[in-house]
Order: structure tokens, then sequence, then C-alpha cells
């Protein structure tokens, strides 16, 4: 196979994979109101950056994923608010970020779950600086560690898959 063609054929993969996370992360809203169960408390953004750099692999295109999708849902669908959105890129960015460098030095799902558990203080600490909410754990502390946890194992279990 020529290189052009291998390109090509990866670039569509990026393209249809990132879209297809778009997609469901846009769908979030009305599919929490056709079940009758707020979504966003199993975190479906980190769910959705850990599924796009388990299937495409591309540090470029995680960067990009960290910041495309709670802004293009916010732009779609007004969730999440703005408030929250700017919170959620320097999160997802962060996990990003830190999991190039721990999945080098740790097993993969300890680095996952490291990377995550930053994210999220990253997203609380710029919550309570930039915004001084009220109410700073919306969700339960314990409903997120069980939804890092299960991310962080979907995370595994794809790249697992991606490598054989």
């Amino acid at each position: 196979m020529n290189v052009i063609a291998s390109k090509t054929d990866n670039l569509l993969k990026v393209v249809i994979v990132d879209l297809l996370l778009i997609s469901a992360i846009c769908l979030i809203p009305a599919t929490s109101h056709v079940l009758a169960f707020p979504l966003y408390k199993l975190n479906p953004m980190l769910l959705a950056l850990f599924a796009g750099m388990a299937l495409v692999g591309d540090r470029r295109n995680a960067f990009l994923l960290a910041v495309m999708l709670p802004l293009a849902s916010m732009l779609a669908t007004g969730i999440p608010l703005a408030a929250n959105a700017v919170c959620m890129v320097p999160e997802l960015a962060a996990v990003v970020a830190l999991m190039l460098l721990f999945e080098r030095r740790l097993p993969l799902f300890v680095a996952a779950v490291a990377s995550a558990l930053a994210g999220k203080v990253v997203f609380y600490l710029l919550r309570a600086l930039l915004f001084a909410p009220a109410t700073l754990f919306g969700t339960s502390l314990l409903l997120q560690f069980v939804a890092i946890l299960a991310s962080a194992l979907l995370y595994v279990a794809i790249r697992r898959a991606n490598v054989k």
C-alpha cells in the first residue's frame, strides 16, 4: 500500500471517529430526557475522550477532541453551560497531557485513572476559582469515581483490542 493511500485512510478514520464521538456527545441531553436520567453524571465527555484516544491513537487529535467535545455540545445543545465548558476544556486537555506522560511510566489502567482524577482536580479548581459556585460538587464524588473507573476500563479494553 502506498504512503498517500495509507495517510488518506488514516485521516478518514480519524474524521469518522471524531464525528461519531461529537455526535454522540451532542445526543446526550436528548437521550437524558428520554431515559429520565441525567447521563452527564456518568462523565460522557471523559468516556468519549478515552474512546477517541484509544481508537485513533494520535495525540494531536486527542487535544482537538478535548476542545471540541465540550464546545460542540455547548454550541449544539446549550449543555454544558458555558461556565462548565470553560472548565471542561482544560480538564480534558489535562487528561490528555497527563495520559501521554503517565502511560509510559505506569500500567495503562492506572495511568488512565490517575490522569482522569487529576483532570477532575483541574475542573473543580477552575470552577471554584472562576465561578465560586454555591455548590461545588453537583454530582456525587463516588459516582464520578465509578464513572472514571468504567471509562479507564473501556480505554484499556479498546487499546488492547486495537493492538491485536
